[in-house]
This record gives structure tokens, C-alpha cells and sequence, in this order.
């Protein structure tokens, strides 16, 4: 991304000031998915570059859910985060102009697209889906785009109202409690997501799994991949509409060019290995904005 970084350099430089105008704080929104403190520790080197080059102090807010960091960047008390689809799908048809649009992860094969597994305990018999049935059943949250909204959809297409064809359906809380819970016996089966890259029993390239496994919270040998969705658009980096343009233009560059210039702090940032962070546009979250959208009018 260093074209991108050297055009925005370019357009922030006419100030010459050594902090960003007119801003005294900023703010940074992390997604649940894993405990608060592994979210600040793989997000510190990222802030502190934030921090460097705003001028400002950055500080780092891990809400216990999804909606925390939604209703932050729609209050203006979050600046940035990065969302996934559905999240922003939510800010988006709350309010289409709380936020910019920034970037994207782009995996190693150069797609930009994850996907979501249902996953079970190696020893429990549980081979596919359809051994499942009648047992309890873990997403991740309401918010999450790859712990709900497109394997709920998905599987109910398939199967019917998913109340009923599992014993019990429970959201976990997070990515990492579902991964542990399966783990641990308290869910038969759940979904989590990953690239789809690499070795399941890495936890493939990127991805929940992939934080869990790197965490020592699991060891994949002991999980077996049960189902999988179809490709589901990687979830955006956004900052906060209203910020001035040359905060905007340079938390963007910071990130575009982490991958070349700290790839240590960009596995933390990404959950794991990938290409880049790319430009994104709205046309990319189009199928999942009217998926949320189905969604909230049936509830």
C-alpha cells in the first residue's frame, strides 16, 4: 500500500502541524471475540502507532459485545474500529452516514472473503451437521456476521427453524467462548470463521481459530470441521465520519502500509496471517446489508 500511503501522506502534510487538528483524543473500538486483555495486548503496537502519529493520546475500548463498539462509532464516542459486514451492515442502515469506509483485509491468496465453520469435538461423533441435530448448538452473538447472521440464515434454509432441530440454541458471547465451549463440552457444535487458507489444524491462515489456537486456548487436533459456509465479504476498518479529514487520511495510511512496515503488529491486528489492508467500498457489504436488513424486519 505505499501508493496509498504516499497520496495521503501528501494531502495531510500541508498543515505541517505535529498533532492532528482539532482533535485532543482518540479512540479505538475492538470487537469482542476473544477476552479484553488479549484484544488490548494484540492491538498495544497499533495504538502506539496511532498515538505517534495523531499526537494525540489513543486509547483502546474492548466492550464486552459486538453492540458496544456499534452504539460507540453512532454516539461519536468511538472514532475507528474495525466491524464486521453485519456490524456495519447495523450502523449503516441506522445511520448510512456515521462512518467512512476505509479498508479491508486482504488474505494471502489475494481474495478479500472469509467464511464461517461449524466445528464439533473430534470425539464426539459429530462428523457433519446433520449429527448435530438434537443437541445444544452455539453462535457467537447477534452482531457477529460469521457467529450468526449468515450460518443462522444459511442453516435455517436447509434445515428450518433451528430451535427446533437442535436440542438448544445458545449464544456464547464471543468467537473464543464458543471455540472454548465446544472444546470444553459445554456446546456440541458451534460456528466460528476463519480464512479458510492454510491447515485446519493450524487454525488455518487467519481467523478465531487461529487466535485461539496461537492463545494455547485449544489445540485444533482435538476439534473436526463439521460445516461451511459460503464466502462471506472480510468485515471493513472504519473511522468515524465526522473526525477532520486529515485524522481520517492518516489512521488510514498507518494501516495500509502495516503489513510492510510492522508485520508482527499486523498478525495481531489481522487475527493472523494475511497479504494487506485494501480499499474497500460500499458495494462490497451490498448482499449483507439487505441480509440485516431482512433480518431486523422479521424480528
Amino acid at each position: 500500500m505505499k501508493k496509498l500511503l504516499a497520496v495521503l501522506a501528501a494531502a495531510t502534510a500541508i498543515s505541517g502541524t505535529a498533532h492532528a487538528d482539532g482533535i485532543k483524543e482518540f479512540n479505538l473500538g475492538i470487537l469482542g471475540g476473544e477476552n479484553a486483555q488479549d484484544r488490548m495486548n494484540s492491538n498495544e503496537c497499533y495504538r502506539a502507532k496511532l498515538e505517534e502519529a495523531l499526537g494525540v493520546p489513543v486509547k483502546v475500548f474492548t466492550p464486552a459485545d459486538y453492540d458496544g463498539v456499534i452504539q460507540g462509532l453512532l454516539g461519536g464516542t468511538l472514532d475507528m474500529a474495525w466491524l464486521g459486514a453485519s456490524g456495519f451492515a447495523k450502523i449503516y442502515l441506522t445511520d448510512p452516514k456515521a462512518v467512512d469506509l476505509a479498508l479491508t483485509k486482504q488474505n494471502a491468496d489475494g481474495s478479500t472473503g472469509y467464511y464461517s465453520f461449524g466445528f464439533a469435538r473430534k470425539d464426539s461423533g459429530i462428523t457433519k451437521i446433520e449429527d448435530a441435530k438434537g443437541k445444544v448448538f452455539a453462535f457467537a452473538e447477534p452482531n457477529s456476521t460469521s457467529g450468526y447472521l449468515v450460518p443462522a440464515a444459511e442453516l435455517t434454509e436447509a434445515y428450518g427453524d433451528l430451535k427446533s432441530y437442535f436440542g438448544e440454541v445458545k449464544f456464547s458471547g464471543g468467537h473464543e467462548q464458543t471455540i472454548v465451549g465446544v472444546a470444553n463440552g459445554d456446546f456440541a457444535a458451534g460456528v466460528s470463521w476463519a480464512d479458510g487458507l492454510g491447515n485446519w489444524e493450524d487454525g488455518y491462515n487467519s481467523g478465531a481459530f487461529r487466535k485461539a489456537a496461537d492463545a494455547g486456548l485449544v489445540d485444533m487436533n482435538d476439534l473436526v470441521q463439521i460445516w461451511k459456509s459460503k464466502e462471506i465479504p472480510e468485515g471493513p476498518m472504519v473511522v468515524r465520519s465526522a473526525l477532520p479529514q486529515d485524522v481520517k487520511d492518516k489512521v488510514t495510511a498507518i494501516t495500509a502500509d502495516l503489513w510492510e512496515t510492522d508485520k508482527d503488529c499486523a498478525y495481531g491486528v489481522a487475527a493472523g496471517e494475511a497479504k494487506d489492508f485494501i480499499p474497500v467500498t460500499l458495494d462490497a457489504y451490498q448482499g449483507v446489508i439487505a441480509a440485516r436488513k431482512l433480518q431486523e424486519a422479521q424480528q
